[in-house]
Parts: structure tokens; sequence; C-alpha cells
């Protein structure tokens, strides 16, 4: 694979992070979050990760609520748990897809030099600035609101666009320094332990 594709493919990638934002809006679809990476291709992957982050975005939005019962919010927590274990498993599986599929055509370095952050965490920040986008838009057309309400947000969106821009050119500069040999792919792992019943002491000492 060239640079010239790898980059085609992130391109698309982001594309399709900001279709499915509007189009899981338009309409309720059940999201399959905890399907096996294997036989996905690298689209299929961000995309997963980023159903993650849109249920993560709505779940999180609930939990703010104080006009419903205490397990609500109890069950909100559970399911913002589970959906941020998935969220950063399907960052390490992009990882995991570019270090599989791209390091192969990579040019050997004598010293390996690597990005403080990964691909995977910038798409993961990308999935994250397109839902900011669409909310802040939504916020932008209310006409239940002031006139400041709707300036102090149109701000606000202009912001996140340039955030978006900028970090999408970050990305891209990433890629031309692999495909250069000035630094080379590398997964992360989080290794998370809250959620792990033989590494949390508040689970495994309450068995």
């Amino acid at each position: 694979m060239t640079r010239e594709e790898f980059k085609e493919i992130l391109t698309q990638a982001i594309s399709r992070q900001e279709e499915y934002t509007s189009k899981w809006h338009e309409k309720d679809i059940e999201l399959d979050l905890s399907r096996n990476e294997e036989g996905l291709d690298f689209l299929e992957i961000v995309l997963t990760e980023h159903a993650c982050n849109f249920k993560l975005w709505h779940v999180e939005d609930k939990a703010r609520r104080k006009d419903v019962d205490d397990s609500v919010i109890a069950n909100c927590k559970r399911e913002i748990d589970k959906l941020n274990q998935l969220r950063n498993d399907w960052m390490e599986k992009i990882d995991l897809w570019i270090v599989n599929n791209i390091v192969p055509y990579l040019p050997k370095v004598k010293e390996k030099k690597y990005n403080t952050e990964t691909i995977g965490s910038i798409m993961d920040r990308l999935s994250i600035l397109s839902l900011k986008i669409y909310h802040m838009q939504e916020q932008t057309l209310r006409d239940d609101v002031g006139l400041e309400h709707i300036e102090t947000c149109k701000h606000k969106l202009s912001v996140l666009k340039e955030q978006h821009f900028d970090l999408k050119k970050s990305l891209i500069e990433l890629v031309e320094d692999y495909f250069s040999g000035l630094k080379v792919p590398k997964v992360y792992f989080q290794f998370k332990m809250y959620n792990d019943p033989n590494l949390n002491p508040e689970l495994y000492s309450a068995k």
C-alpha cells in the first residue's frame, strides 16, 4: 500500500464519521459494538469505534438528568463504563490494523521513533469532534433560545471546525512521517483495570 492510498483510506474514514453522525441521528438503529474485528476492513473498524462514541455521547447526556430516579443514573454509569471499555478496545484495533497492514510497506529504520499519539487515538478525537460539531450546529438552529446563545454557539462551532481541520491535517502529516521513515506506528495497550474483576480490588475483594 502506498502512502497516497493510505491517506485516501484515512480521508474516507473521516468522511464516514461525519456521514454516519448525521445518519445515526436521523434513524434510531441498533449498533453492534461487540463484534469481532476479524474480517473487517479499516473503515468498518473506525466506524465501530465511532459508534461507541455515538452511544457514549447520548448516555453521558442522560446521566446528567436530575429529574429521574437514582437507579437510572446508576444504570447510565454502568453503561458508560462498558462503552468506554469498548471504545478503548476499538481504538487499539485501529492501531493493530495499521501495524499489521501498513508497517510492511514502510521503510526500515535503524532507530525507532514514535509519536505521542497513535492514529487510533487521533481517529477517536476526530470522532468526538464530529459529534461536537453536529450537536453544536443543532444549538445554532434552536428557536427557543435568545440571540446571545445562538451567537455563542456559532463561535464555538467555528472553533470546533477549525480544530477538526487542524487534527485531520496533523494526521496526514503523521502518515508522511511514517512513510518517510521518521516515525514508526505502534499499539499502546490501555490495559484498563477498573472493569477487570481480577485487577480491580473493589471487585475481587467483594467475591
